[in-house]
This record gives structure tokens, sequence and C-alpha cells, in this order.
């Protein structure tokens, strides 16, 4: 087996044919890892807008910075078998970045994809920030330190063949793993593993591929992980074969957050059929049965006292007007005395951030030691606060990461490998938990409330200043940057603080001549389990203030694709604006009621664009589906995507859809309800996340094309701008400019409210009705 590590001399550009530095490391077969070190073009307008925060250093920047130092702990090996692998510091939930990682080192290989093995590194305290999955950071981080581990393997094995076949390491060419001389002579990766392994760990030079000699980066490359994922061979958390490791759920509070007092009936639920265990935790009473199914029948019937914590009796209402009242004044800069104001506020309500796989976990621990698996996003921090509530050592807790179905964000938190940890210890058996779809709107992280107030001063056709004031309730940072002081420190409320407004102040920029710019923000209330959402703030204040700016355009009596592009401080933003209004046909002419609307977002190193077409005719508008949310229909979108280096574009692309349909949801219909200290919506029949029914007919999305040599982040990137997008496209089809949102937040709620107490309501006997 052979090994290899990086080190680039620079990484503050992406690399060409620049000479690298690396390490060839110490094994019997070949292992190497890199060494890593760790201005806006004008607009029209004439009031320029200096650069905010997040155009010098963004949170992209922050999190590639932190990962840098232990770069060299990331290594590519070479196997006797001649296939490549990579245990990728990183969870993969569906993104596809175990794709596009082997098609790096594909790439620097001269390797087929399909010979490169990439799996998912367990919890390594050594890397410190280096193992932490947010903010689209993956491929912008990685990519350079997978390139020169990658680069290096390539070099150590044409020089181990130099050596075997007595030839020039000029005279020799790679093509799919075999290395061949002038003669014809040829040697396998694999018969070369063990000749270029080293016995001491050495620095040494590589120079990466130019880009003119790529064959894999930047073509089309389907999901290396589909087949499995397709036909039910892929393996979740759920799917780990642990011995013992029994189904366990947990009957939980009806109120949120609320605390177990006691299980009444123990003694009954202890002798029902197939359960094996019941203990009371932190976060309800758990129960271990040979099957889910019986898991559910205990649960149903538990009789269980609780405390109501400290949310009983809130609603949506309380808490809007507790933000309202935690609302910072609005402080206009000085400008001219006959300059004219927009005033604008909006409120968004909580979201759920679960993904399709239910929370779980599978953990097994004993007396001296522990074993977790599960999909976590910030596994270092899982593996320490685990270690730390069972009291071991940290060496002493193994936490394998699994693949994971969706994430959103959710899986930033340990929530359920801490708390089958605790189960297991309290039960002293291994358990393999998993939340009711109830339990996550309920009981699981939630995107805040928030509200956006904007005031913008113009005066002859100019912008003299543009304040936005972002008011939410507490996003919980408490995963950190991955380790466990800063995860302790987001915990504080001097540190959460610090993290939110250092998160809101590195991802929010306003690409136009606005003047005096100022976005701020302001959290309060920390009642609730929270966690980042999909581009964490910026759907929600990209879609305050391009409602703003169309408002402003029409006060100004200009067209809002002539007002952003008279505006727009930034080359990249208006030429995926441009594209897409190409497309699209900007300005066609449409029917009463249905209308087009355009939008920009720039965050993660690149940018979008986003026009759509929506229908708020009474007739689409009242369609009637079974059990459905309709409401407004977006007809037809087209997204622009510049994202720089693509690695693969059918990854990208799929991306934009998931995110455009996310914007949808945000905009129209996801959404949950607070009344009593209860959250209404339990599982997906009654939180309306996209249907179906919702989703735009035609979608087009077009990458743009890109000369630099450094990837974007693309995870995130398709929700805000689509988000603001159909926002202005309902204001323009309806006339009025919406509010709060999602547009379709009922009130009262127009579905019948599952039981709180049971926690796990009766599953459904009418599925065949639902097939014809």
């Amino acid at each position: 087996m052979t090994e290899v590590q990086p080190t680039p001399e620079s990484t503050t550009s992406g690399p060409s044919r620049r000479a690298f530095m690396g390490y060839v490391i110490a094994g019997a077969t070949l292992v190497t890892g890199a060494e890593m070190s760790t201005g806006a073009p004008s607009a029209e307008a004439v009031v320029p807008t200096p650069p905010q925060p997040a155009e010098i250093l963004d949170l992209n920047d922050l999190l590639t910075l932190a990962a840098a130092p232990t770069a060299a702990l990331i290594t590519v090996t070479i196997g006797t078998d001649g296939r490549a692998s990579f245990a990728l510091p990183r969870a993969e939930v569906g993104q596809g970045i175990v794709t596009s990682t082997a098609m790096i080192i594909a790439e620097e290989l001269d390797l087929p994809v399909d010979r490169v093995d990439v799996t998912l590194a367990p919890a390594r305290p050594e890397l410190l920030f280096n193992q932490l999955t947010g903010g689209s950071n993956t491929t912008i981080s990685t990519y350079t330190p997978i390139r020169i581990a990658a680069a290096l393997a390539r070099q150590q094995l044409l020089k181990a063949a130099a050596a075997a076949l007595g030839a020039t390491l000029e005279s020799l060419t790679i093509k799919a793993g075999v290395i061949t001389d002038a003669l014809g002579n040829a040697l396998t990766f694999g018969e070369l593993s063990s000749k270029a392994a080293a016995t001491t760990t050495t620095r040494a030079s590589v120079t990466l591929k130019d880009a003119s000699d790529r064959t894999v980066v930047g073509t089309p490359q389907g999901r290396t992980d589909a087949r499995a994922a397709v036909t039910g061979t892929k393996t979740f958390a759920m799917d780990v074969k642990v011995p013992d490791a029994l189904p366990t759920m947990v009957c939980r509070p009806p109120t949120h957050n609320g605390r177990p007092v006691a299980l009444r009936n123990a003694a009954e639920i202890e002798a029902m059929p197939g359960v094996t265990d019941v203990v009371k935790v932190a976060t309800g009473i758990a129960v271990r049965a040979r099957t889910f199914g019986q898991c559910i029948d205990a649960i149903q019937r538990m009789d269980v006292e609780w405390e109501g914590g400290k949310l009983a009796g809130e609603s949506d209402t309380t808490i809007l007007e507790g933000l309202k009242k935690a609302q910072l004044p609005m402080l206009t800069p000085k400008v001219s005395l006959i300059a004219k104001k927009l005033d604008a506020s909006f409120t968004f309500h909580f979201r759920s951030n679960s993904s399709l796989e239910p929370n779980c976990a599978i953990a097994d621990v004993r007396s001296d030691s522990a074993t977790v698996w599960g999909s976590l996003k910030s596994p270092v921090v899982a593996q320490e606060n685990i270690a730390l509530e069972l009291g071991l050592p940290v060496s002493k807790v193994k936490v394998h990461v699994t693949q994971g179905g969706g994430s959103f964000g959710r899986k930033l938190f340990h929530d359920a490998a801490l708390e089958a940890a605790r189960i297991s210890q309290a039960m002293g058996k291994p358990v393999r938990l998993m939340w009711h779809r109830a339990d996550e709107p309920r009981q699981g992280r939630l995107h805040p409330m928030a509200t956006s107030r904007i005031r913008a001063a113009y005066l002859g056709g100019e912008v003299l200043s543009f304040e936005q004031k972002h008011t939410s309730v507490t996003t919980d940072f408490g995963h950190g940057l991955g380790d466990i002081i800063t995860n302790h420190a987001a915990k504080l409320p001097v540190g959460q603080l610090t993290f939110a407004q250092t998160i809101f102040a590195l991802t929010q920029e306003l690409p136009y001549n606005f003047g005096v710019v100022t976005q701020s923000l302001q959290e309060t209330d920390s009642r609730f389990n929270t966690g980042s959402m999909r581009q964490i703030y910026s759907p929600d204040v990209r879609c305050a203030n391009e409602l703003v700016i169309d408002e402003l355009a029409r006060k100004m009596r200009l067209d809002p694709l002539a007002f952003r592009r008279k505006f727009l401080r930034d080359k990249r933003a208006e030429a995926a604006l441009d594209k897409v209004a190409e497309i699209g046909n900007w300005g066609r002419s449409m029917p009463e009621g249905t209308a087009q609307g355009i939008a920009i977002h720039k965050e993660y190193k690149g940018v979008t664009a986003c026009l759509v077409e929506i229908d708020c005719r009474p007739e689409t508008v009242g369609r009637t589906i079974r059990d459905a949310v309709t409401g407004p229909r977006v007809t037809k979108v087209v997204f622009a995507v510049d994202a720089g280096l693509v690695i693969n574009p059918t990854g990208i692309e799929a991306q934009m859809l998931g995110g455009v349909m996310d914007g949808i949801g945000l905009a129209l219909t996801s959404s949950c309800h607070l009344d009593e200290g209860h959250f209404l919506e339990a599982s997906w029949d009654n939180y309306f996340y996209t249907r179906q029914w919702n989703v735009p007919p035609e979608i087009t999305v077009e990458i743009m094309p890109s000369d630099s040599e450094q990837p974007g982040g693309a995870g995130e990137a398709g929700v805000a701008s689509s988000f603001a997008a159909i926002a202005c496209a309902y204001a323009r089809a309806t006339g009025r400019m919406p509010t709060e949102f999602p547009i379709n937040h009922p009130d009262p709620i127009t579905f019948d409210v599952k039981s709180f107490v049971p926690s796990v309501p009766q599953s459904p006997t009418d599925g065949l009705d639902h097939t014809r």
C-alpha cells in the first residue's frame, strides 16, 4: 500500500502548474499527503458602496484557513490491487462529494474513476477544524490538498516504474493505472505500490496537472454511489450490522423541550411483547424492543408525567411579539434632506430542519468504551461530547461516520448519537435508535423565526443608503468549528452572540452600489432547538432585500432587470443575470395574474441568478389535490450558477435543482406552527415541503463558464436567489408585496393535528387508497 499527503506553497488562488510540497509517508505501500501553508468592478451608479466584510474575508475563507494546518493528515493510498483509496474527512449526505472527490483523485492519478474508493473518515480529533461539513466548503477546502496528495502518488509511481524498467521519467506514459515505457513494457499501479513506498516520511515537491490536460474534472459524471442507492445496498446508519443492537425509540414530551418526570405504568410497558428495556433519559422515555413496531406499540401505551418546559403556553404570536420587542431602531445615515425613504418589514416563520432520513444512530456503550455510528457533519464534536457525557476518555470513544439521507444543516448536530449513547449506557446494551417522523418537527431542529426590516433612501435615480436589520430567534451554533473548544464557546451567551454575528457578517453581501449599506443581526430567545438550514441567514435576508429592490425599481420607473444592471457592481453576477434573462425571455407578455420574477445572490465564492414565472390566477391557486397545499404555482425556472471551477457538472445541476425546490418551499408552503408550546406539524403529510404538484414543469439550469482555477461552493447555492425570485414574481403577479413567509402559512391551519400524547401517532391504515 502507498500513502501520500498535501503541501501547497500557497492556496490563496487556484493552482495551475506551480510547484507544491507534500509528504511521502513511511509504510508498506505508497501513502502521500499535502502540506498546506496558510476589488469589485464599478457599476453605472454614481454612489459607490465600499466592500462589505464578506467581500474581504468570507465564511469559506475562514473554514479553509482553519482546515489548512491539518491538511497533511489527509492521505491518498495506492493499494496492491492498483486501486486508490481516500478517507474523506467530511460527511456525504447526498450532495455528491464522494463522487467529486473520486474525480479529483482520478484526474491527478490518470486512473479511472471507478478505481478510486472514497470512504468517510471516522472522527479524528487530530484533524481539529478539518472535519466539519458545512458552509458549502468541502470541495473549496479539500480540492488542493487532495490534488497534491494524488499528484505526489503519481510522481512516486512514475519514479518506481522508471527504476524498475530502466527508463527515463520522460519516456513513461500513464493510462488507466498502467505505466508504459517507450518499448511497450508495462507495470500496473498495484505492481508498483510496494516499490513506490517509503521507509521514512519525506517532504517532496510536486507539480499539479495543467488545466488543459484535464479529462475528468469538468466532465459530467454519474454518482459513483447511484447504483447502491437505487438498489438499496447503500449503507446508512440503520443498515450497519451491530450484534444485539435492537430497535429503540423514545416517547417524547408534548411541548417543545419539555422534560419527563416519571413513567407511571413502567411495569405494564416492560411486560409488553418484544420489549427488553425501558429507561428515562433527559429527552423522554426510551424503549428497546425486538422490532420498531413493538417500540411504537409500547410508546402508545405509556402513561408519562411531563414537565412543560420553558415554552409551555407560547405561540407564533407571542414569539413574534418578543422578536419585535428585541428589534433595534433603524439608524438612517445622513443623506440629503430631500431624499425619499422606503420602509419594509418581513416575517419568516419557523421551518423544520429535517431530512428524508429519520434522525438515527447506533450506540454500543460498555463500562470502559463506546462505539457510535451515525451520519455526522461534525464528528469530532460528537466524539468529544459523548466521551464527556459518558465519563470516558476521548480515546475510548469511537465515532464512525455513515452516509446520510440528506442533512440541510441538520446533521451538524449530533442529537441522535448523543441520545443513543445515553440510552445504551443506561440500559447496558447496544441500541439502534430511530426517531419517529413526528419527533423531528416537534422536538428536532428548526430554522428560527425571524423578522427583517429595510429602509432605503433614494434621490434622483440613485440609491443613497440601504439599511437592513435582521432579528431572529437564536440560531444554535453549538457545533462550533468542529472542535470541543469552539463547541463550548458557542454555547456561552457571549460566544453564541460572537458566532452569530461573525457568520452573519461573513455570509451577507449586497453586491449593488447603494451608497451606505449596512446589514446587521440581532438574535434573541434561546429556548428553541434551532440550527442552520441551507444557506443559514441568506434566504430570508436575500428575499427581503430583493423585494425592496423591485419596489425601488418600481418607484424609479425602471424595469427590475434594468434596475439591477444599473446598480450591480459584480460582473459575474451581471453575467448570470443576463443569462437567465436571455434564456427566460425576460419581459415577455404574460396573462393577468401571472408574472416573472428575477433575483441574484452572491456567496460561497460564486454567484447565482434566477428567473421564475408564477401563476397566481384563482383557478390555479384554488386547484384541488387531495391532502395537498396548492396555492400559487411556479411554472418555470431558469437558474444560472457561476461556481468557479466545476468538478462535476451533473452534480452541480442536481444541487441547483434541489436548491430551487427548497426556494419554492420557503416562499410558498414550508413552515411550522407553534401553539400552546406545541409544534403542530408532525411528519411529511402535514409539513408542506415542495411536492410534485408544486414543481415547475419547466426548469433550466445553466452553468456559467469560468476561468477560475478554484471551485466555489455549490451545496447550498441554489436556495436564496430562487426564494427571492419567487417572492418577486408573486409581488408582480398580485400587485402586492408579500411580507410574511411562507405565503401559505395558514391561520387557522388546514390539517388535522396528530396526537401529542402519545408522541408517536397511530400509523395510517389507508395507504392503498392513495395509490388509486
